[in-house]
């Protein structure tokens, strides 16, 4: 099969599965059963084995290892989509204050069992140097593994995707899955682009606000996760009760200042 053909294959797979899972358009044919459904508040199995990028068999629960954490599914050898999920992903990282490995971990599997561990330290290499935070060398795996452990890894995420024998390429949908610290999943992110305000919160929320500020719990306050979109929108009641807390908050300090002026300038009796 040419080059140029397993690239229009490939451009075609990403103008059909970057788009939100949940779109209400027709699913094109061949892509029946892929793409991502939504598990909320699902235990992914914690205790499943892969190889990471130096080849060392390694569990996932120590991988997330008691942190929020990033989960995405990609494969190594993948000629489009999966490059630019990972290049969105990277992008808002960096605009992140927290790191990888410190606040939070990420997870990269391929989907494809054919993959190496080789072809994993390559994409790793290639992806942290783009990245620039140190501590994403232990924060950032990139995992290999067999078939069953792949599969049931992504069924618990939602995440369905299907091998094409005729162009050689495995039809999937772009996204991300942020599960909390004991492998529930909490969030869900589609596309190819990620707004960092939407993944600083998601973050924030599946650590049950063990890292952020509190500025970012007033945040969370005012915006609610909306599963329909995959991303943060602002809840109108949320917003409405804040600025009458900020109203009744604002006049009983005008009415205390005012009251200490009045009794700081009043005549004082006479002796």
């Amino acid at each position: 099969m040419s080059a140029s053909f397993r690239l229009a294959a490939a451009a075609a797979l990403c103008a059909a599965l970057a788009l939100p899972a949940l779109a209400e358009e027709p699913v094109p044919p061949g892509l029946d059963g892929v793409g991502i459904d939504q598990h909320l508040d699902a235990q992914i199995p914690m205790d499943l084995t892969f190889k990471d990028e130096s080849g060392k068999t390694v569990v996932l629960r120590d991988l997330i290892g008691g942190k929020p954490t990033i989960l995405n599914f990609v494969y190594y050898e993948c000629p489009m989509l999966c490059t630019l999920v990972i290049n969105g992903l990277v992008s808002s990282m960096r605009v992140l204050s927290f790191d990888a490995g410190k606040e939070f971990n990420v997870v990269t599997l391929s989907i494809d069992p054919k993959e190496t561990p080789d072809l994993a330290a390559a994409k790793k290499k290639n992806v942290l140097a783009e990245y620039g935070r140190p501590t994403a060398e232990q924060g950032w795996r990139f995992l290999t593994g067999d078939e069953a452990s792949i599969r049931r890894l992504a069924d618990a995420a939602g995440f369905q995707y299907k091998y094409d024998p005729e162009t050689g390429l495995y039809a999937h949908a772009s996204g991300l899955v942020v599960v909390t610290p004991s492998g529930r999943v909490a969030r869900y992110f589609f596309g190819i682009e990620y707004a960092p305000r939407d993944l600083r919160l998601a973050l924030v929320e599946a650590s049950e606000n063990k890292i952020g500020t509190m500025a970012d719990t007033v945040m969370l306050f005012c915006y609610q996760y909306d599963p329909e979109k995959g991303r943060y929108s602002a809840a109108a009641l949320n917003l409405i009760r804040l600025g009458g807390i900020v109203t009744v908050v604002s006049i009983a300090s005008f009415i205390f200042l005012a009251r200490r002026r009045e009794v700081r300038h009043a005549p004082r009796p006479a002796a």
